[in-house]
């Protein structure tokens, strides 16, 4: 194994290479793996892919669960809901506050469970005294208090789409202080569908003038469903509603009489 090690470094790693990501790096360091497997080892007649594949017969079957390459740490959230590890401290769901939990640290991700389910998933960081939210896990809190919606750190940072921003603006001015509950409501929708889907509900919100919470998550339903969307109206009295004459055949005779 580290005369492979050494090999890797001395033919794939010499000049330095210079990749645009991790990912980039370990796909172009798969493909020089691949290519060295036609080759042949001098004094052998086979490829080095024919030997092993000869070799292979001879291996012990693989184990029946991967290996999780990771450190491992029981610990426990605190009241904040927010795990630590090697200094920084990540973020669960609200309802997972004082409860243990089993982290795994792997070299480029932090995950988070309790019992046999998995809570939490983030980045790793390896600065100190950091802070890393998921703004998902504190929306089920801001529900009940929607007066902290611009207060709450884990949201300071969130880039949303600008038809977020101008849903709540909408809401707001429609329904006061409902308005802000029913905005929240619409961001807990990120935490089962996507956020293009969510984007595009309200985007379709928008042109039907249906600014409400119910008629976004219907037009994400109907959207994933494949199926047209209908929205009674009855359900939204504060929407402005729209006053249709019956046509009467007079009608068409003023149009005719104005016509030159």
């Amino acid at each position: 194994m580290e005369g492979l090690v050494g090999y890797a470094r001395r033919n794939f790693m010499v000049p330095v290479p210079r990749c645009a990501s991790w990912e980039e790096w370990n796909q172009q360091l798969r493909q020089q793996c691949l290519a060295r497997r036609s080759r042949q080892v001098q004094g052998e007649k086979e490829t080095i892919a024919e030997r092993f594949a000869r070799d292979q017969e001879r291996l012990l079957p693989l184990p029946a669960t991967m290996h999780e390459a990771c450190q491992r740490q029981s610990t426990q959230v605190s009241s904040q809901s927010l795990v630590r590890f090697r200094t920084n401290d990540y973020s669960v769901p609200v309802e997972y506050a004082h409860r243990p939990v089993l982290v795994k640290a792997f070299v480029w991700e932090v995950v988070i469970a309790a019992a046999s389910e998995v809570i939490a998933r983030h980045r790793r960081s390896y600065e100190r005294e950091e802070m890393i939210f998921d703004p998902l896990h504190y929306l089920a809190l801001l529900e009940r208090k929607p007066n902290a919606l611009d207060q709450a750190a884990p949201l300071a940072n969130w880039a949303l789409p600008q038809e977020f921003a101008e849903l709540r603006r909408q809401m707001e001015s429609r329904l006061g202080k409902r308005g802000r509950r029913e905005f929240i409501q619409v961001l807990r929708l990120l935490e089962t569908f996507s956020l293009a889907e969510v984007t595009a509900a309200i985007r379709q919100a928008f042109g039907l003038q249906a600014i409400a919470f119910d008629a976004v998550k219907h037009l994400v339903l109907c959207a994933i469903e494949q199926r047209p969307p209908k929205l009674d109206l009855e359900n939204y009295p504060h929407l402005p509603a729209a006053e249709v004459a019956l046509t009467r055949a007079a009608d068409y005779q003023v149009l005719l009489e104005a016509t030159p």
